[in-house]
């Protein structure tokens, strides 16, 4: 059985994946977008090749 089955979730915009809430994004979770750092360097490539 799952230990902690209702922790908060969001979307990430640049993969569409869930992901949920982490401790060490607990002071922080209102500001966190991005599942991974690959995935907000991800969107830092977009917006670079978008103004390029």
């Amino acid at each position: 059985m799952h230990k902690k089955p209702h922790l908060p979730e969001k979307i990430c915009p640049v993969c569409q994946r869930p992901f949920a809430w982490r401790k060490k994004w607990a002071k922080d979770w209102d500001n966190v977008r991005y599942c991974s750092e690959r995935c907000r360097r991800s969107r830092a490539d977009r917006v670079q090749d978008a103004q390029a």
